[in-house]
């Protein structure tokens, strides 16, 4: 157990210095979020939403959750389906597959590595919205709130290893990956509300996952909500996502470049 925890720890280590090792791609994973904030709050203002019950927040507070559902699946799925077909067809995968270390603690810790790069990427949107835009902090949802933004960058992880098995080389990775992203963005309630979107639309984006791991996003940030924030069934339909990517992956996976 000791010995599975080392190697766990050291390749963590590895994988965190390579991340750092390239520091443009580095700097825009967190400076990505912080722009659209800005443009966001400059674009639609800030101005201070009341309730009746006298309940008040900052307009912004409801930018977070969107900005949020990005930073995910940018720094998840997009970030480690992109890396891990460099690194497929540069050949480093098929000289790791060699080796004694085990291919579960090679993809585990990429996963685990870019969960905890997304979690430190939110604290600083939340924290850098909360210092100049007024942003109101999740309190009594805040438990919600953290294992919401767990799912979803493990969900999306999984995902980011499942579409790698259909994308053909680094090449064409960009294309495929955000045409698979960039769009359900724009259809799933994240930046532009659904209210008057066709039905065959409304039906489509709540089959996949990005518009269930925003609903979730909204009810933990939402500062005037009632109780814990949880959204079961949101969060269920993530999770199945999750299941299904990590199975994909697990079954058609390839370790060698593809000619």
């Amino acid at each position: 157990m000791k010995l599975t925890l080392n190697r766990i720890q050291s390749q963590l280590v590895y994988d965190n210095r390579s991340f750092w090792r390239n520091p443009a791609a580095a700097f825009f994973t967190f400076a990505f979020p912080l722009i659209f904030l800005v443009v966001f709050t400059s674009m639609f203002g800030n101005d201070v939403i009341n309730t009746p019950s006298g309940m008040s927040a900052s307009g912004s507070t409801f930018y977070i959750p969107a900005i949020i559902t990005l930073s995910v699946i940018n720094s998840s799925y997009t970030g480690l389906a992109m890396q891990v077909t460099v690194l497929r067809d540069s050949g480093f995968l098929k000289r790791v597959y060699g080796t004694p270390l085990p291919v579960w603690l090679f993809l585990g810790s990429k996963i685990i590595h870019l969960t905890i790069v997304g979690l430190i990427l939110i604290v600083i949107v939340t924290l850098f919205g909360w210092l100049f835009y007024g942003v109101t902090l999740p309190s009594n949802t805040l438990v919600s709130a953290v294992c919401s933004i767990i799912l979803g960058l493990c969900t999306f992880s999984s995902l980011g290893l499942a579409i790698t098995t259909v994308i053909p080389n680094a090449n064409a990775a960009p294309a495929i990956v955000n045409a698979s992203a960039i769009p359900l963005l724009f259809v799933s309630d994240v930046f532009i509300p659904l209210e008057n979107a066709p039905e065959w639309l409304i039906y489509i984006s709540a089959i996949f996952p990005v518009q269930h791991l925003s609903r979730m996003f909204l009810s933990a940030f939402d500062p005037f909500v009632i109780g814990s924030g949880f959204e079961p069934k949101h969060m269920a339909i993530v999770a199945i996502w999750g299941i299904a990517g990590l199975a994909i992956a697990i079954k058609r996976f390839s370790w060698e470049p593809r000619i």
